[in-house]
């Protein structure tokens, strides 16, 4: 889902050069030219496949009333389509967007219009998932500290769930990132609803 409101040389040896034979390696000792596009491979960090997601859900509300929805699960994968996305939507307050991988990581998005926010569970996944790294970029972090969350701890402060209490969910090490983003939604008031979307995603 990222358009962010906002990512030869040659060497040679100089006898040989002069052609001296004495001087030259045979054929099958000279080093293999550097391949660019198999480090270029190397660095691609590859997309969470269905099995590694456990949902991705939008909650929203208009005129009041609740809405929780499953998305897509390639937008797991691309932050800036999950924006596009969730930016679509009605909600009086802004939409917000929950994806949890493989139980362990999450990313919570709020878009208001052209405002984003994002929290990231944890720091260090950002060299492991695509949209991991999609909040870092967004964020401009280099998320050096792996034992922390990366972005807004306040994300959804206004509808209830400030900063301390947020960080209270994500040392618990008892909850799964899935249910992490549950007892979110309860915080916020999307229970029910939600936690009835994420169990059909999740065993679905």
């Amino acid at each position: 889902m990222p358009n962010f409101d906002d990512d030869e040389y040659e060497s040679f040896d100089l006898d040989r050069a002069a052609g001296d034979p004495a001087k030259a390696p045979a054929a099958e000792d000279e080093p293999d030219e550097p391949d660019e596009l198999d480090d270029e491979d190397e660095d691609e960090i590859e997309d969470a496949t269905d099995e590694e997601i456990d949902f991705v859900i939008a909650a929203y509300r208009e005129d009041g009333q609740l809405y929780v929805q499953s998305l897509a699960n390639d937008l797991a994968n691309d932050l800036e389509e999950l924006i596009v996305q969730l930016r679509r939507l009605p909600g009086d307050a802004g939409a917000l967007g929950f994806v949890s991988l493989v139980e362990e990581l999450f990313v919570l998005v709020r878009v208001r219009g052209q405002h984003v926010q994002v929290l990231l569970s944890d720091g260090g996944a950002t060299e492991d998932w695509p949209i991991a790294h999609d909040v870092a970029d967004l964020l401009g972090d280099d998320a050096e500290d792996e034992d922390e969350p990366l972005g807004d701890l306040g994300i959804v402060a206004d509808l209830g769930l400030g900063e301390f209490d947020m960080g209270a969910i994500l040392d618990n090490l008892d909850l799964s990132s899935d249910q992490m983003l549950i007892e979110i939604a309860e915080k916020i008031n999307l229970n029910p609803q939600f936690r009835k979307t994420a169990e059909a995603a999740f065993s679905g």
